[in-house]
């Protein structure tokens, strides 16, 4: 299978982006290089004569149909270690060199990505960020904070479907209005009721849906929002020092989640021009799309996980704006000393306030 590595122009090595300053940077020599020109310069190599090294070997045995579904295996051309990955893998990294390799075949039978936004953010951002999220929780155990270290952090490129529509709506809401007096007998609550009726036009752009079923919908969604504005035409140089996951929901799969992103948003929208109200409860609801249109893009997102009695916790960040997600455990000792000392302090406000009644 055919491994693509863009090599350092100066030395050889192999190149990897750098979220930093944007540019490939070569790890041995430190020089920096614009995407553009390492493409025109690989492009030109890629015209060049290769040496034809076929080997026949009849070492080994064949894997069983089940031992080989869901494997893949490739061949590191800087040192020519073996790399093994699932059927989604299209970036790694040689476990033995560490050199970056973009695996080209695992883009053939799917789609190329339109566009791809870039890491500008490195480990050490994600690193920090995680450390920020675990300060300031008055729940979580100390033991967590004191002794946990992250198993695991890789930025990996997403990839989205990009959903870009016009919305008309037409929304009822029912709607309800209060007043209150008293006299010297009784306290009176008038409710009016008002059927609200909106209509209108809303264009969206870039609406994203998770491509891949192994990111969990939620905690991608999270990272959000993204700054479209970065980003660029899709090219492979990206790729280089990250992973990237290859998409296993297709397009028309992914339709009913937009569906359901911009209907909510519409809604809401529409919600939010009626007021003055004391509630609001929608009636019905009409969202009518037309003209939609669908990218494909990588998103970046950092993702670092951590195990806490024999319990994993993943968390994610946004590789772009630096948006850090992630649910913690509680200590369950502090939470039930937390709920006594509350449930003893309102108790005590509560009989100060009927004693103070009482003395009134």
């Amino acid at each position: 299978m055919a491994v693509h590595e863009y090599k350092c122009p100066c030395c050889s090595g192999a190149l990897a982006f750098d979220s930093t300053v944007q540019k490939l940077k070569c790890p041995f020599c430190d020089t920096e290089f614009e995407v553009e020109a390492v493409k025109a310069y690989d492009e030109d190599l890629q015209n060049e004569g290769t040496d034809n090294l076929d080997w026949n070997t009849d070492a080994g045995t064949q894997w069983t149909e089940d031992e080989a579904t869901g494997l893949r295996s490739y061949i590191c051309q800087s040192c020519g270690g073996e790399i093994v990955g699932d059927q989604y893998t299209a970036a790694t990294e040689c476990p033995f060199c560490g050199n970056h390799a973009i695996i080209m075949q695992q883009f053939s039978g799917a789609l190329k990505p339109d566009y791809v936004i870039p890491f500008k953010l490195n480990k050490e951002a994600a690193k920090a960020e995680y450390v920020k999220h675990l300060k300031g929780k008055f729940l979580l155990p100390k033991v967590f904070k004191d002794e946990n270290h992250i198993d695991e952090i890789k930025g990996i490129y997403v990839p989205f479907w990009l959903f870009d529509s016009n919305a008309d709506a037409d929304i009822r809401f029912r709607a309800t209005r209060t007043r209150t007096w008293s006299d010297s007998n009784y306290n009176y609550v008038q409710t009016s009721y008002f059927s609200v009726y909106r209509a209108g036009y809303i264009a969206y752009d870039h609406v994203p849906v998770d491509g891949s079923t192994r990111m969990p919908d939620d905690l991608m969604e999270s990272v959000e929002p993204y700054n479209f504005a970065e980003a660029v035409d899709f090219q492979t140089a990206y790729l280089s020092g990250y992973f990237a996951d290859k998409y296993d929901v297709s397009a028309e799969d992914s339709i009913g989640r937009a569906n359901e992103r911009i209907k909510t948003s519409t809604e809401d929208a529409f919600r939010e021009t009626v007021k003055g109200y004391v509630t609001v409860t929608p009636e019905y609801s009409s969202v009518r799309l037309h003209d939609g249109k669908t990218k494909y893009a990588f998103y970046p997102v950092w993702l670092l996980n951590t195990t806490y009695k024999g319990e994993k916790f993943t968390f994610a960040m946004n590789g772009q704006t630096g948006k850090f997600v992630g649910n913690l455990p509680t200590d369950k000792g502090k939470f039930w000393k937390f709920a006594a000392l509350f449930t003893v302090i309102a108790g005590a406000v509560i009989y100060g306030g009927m004693w103070l009644a009482q003395l009134l």
